[in-house]
């Protein structure tokens, strides 16, 4: 598995949006949008007019991280102006098989996400349907938060299921990623990791980029 590095706008400038994106863009594989709407999740950040304007201006593909409600309604949106990947969150979907074909038909990646407290056993089912696992290993909402070690026995379960299957999904770890956690998410089986605060936090954003993917790596990724 070779570790993709996915830094988070949500720590980023957002009065320069175009420019923090251009500084990691020699060094991230792709571009983490969180996407909140003060119901869901207890903050309000960007939606789709934001996605629809960046997606012209990234040299990388987006991510765009739905943290809504009625994720049903608007996901196949983000896909349609150009996101590379959309994530529903299974605590807000009804219907998320129909969503996630519908992301997959728009042309992006799909992806399901869950939060801490959530269990992975009753998404079992959809892993075929999807492109990507979310786990988060933070209470989803706000960045700089603490990382949630009680979420890597979770993550290797996920790994597990993931072989056992044959799939080509990827496990993506988002809260609370750094150069001091990275290695233990590599270790549990995770192989995408978003990253806010550690990159945009961080004198040099691209030189943060190339610290995570190192550790990542190392740690095997």
């Amino acid at each position: 598995m070779a570790a993709k590095i996915f830094p988070s706008i949500l720590s980023a400038d957002f009065a320069r949006l175009a420019e923090e994106v251009a500084l990691i863009s020699d060094d991230a594989d792709w571009v983490h949008v969180d996407v909140m709407d003060n119901h869901f999740v207890p903050n309000l950040t960007l939606g789709l007019p934001v996605v629809e304007s960046l997606v012209k201006h990234s040299a990388l593909p987006l991510d765009c991280h739905l943290m809504i409600e009625d994720p049903d309604r608007w996901a196949p949106a983000y896909a349609e102006v150009g996101a590379g990947s959309v994530t529903i969150h299974a605590e807000a979907a009804k219907a998320p098989i129909r969503t996630l074909r519908a992301i997959r038909a728009a042309g992006a990646r799909a992806g399901l996400g869950i939060n801490p407290a959530t269990p992975l056993e009753p998404y079992e089912e959809l892993l075929g349907e999807i492109d990507m696992l979310l786990l988060m290993t933070v209470e989803p909402g706000f960045g700089g938060q603490k990382f949630l070690d009680l979420v890597l026995p979770k993550v290797r379960r996920a790994r597990q299921l993931i072989k056992s299957r044959d799939l080509a999904v990827w496990l993506q770890v988002d809260g609370g990623v750094s150069a001091e956690t990275i290695e233990r998410c590599a270790e549990a089986g995770a192989d995408v990791f978003v990253a806010g605060n550690a990159v945009y936090g961080a004198d040099d954003p691209a030189e943060a980029v190339r610290l995570l993917r190192a550790k990542a790596e190392a740690a095997g990724a």
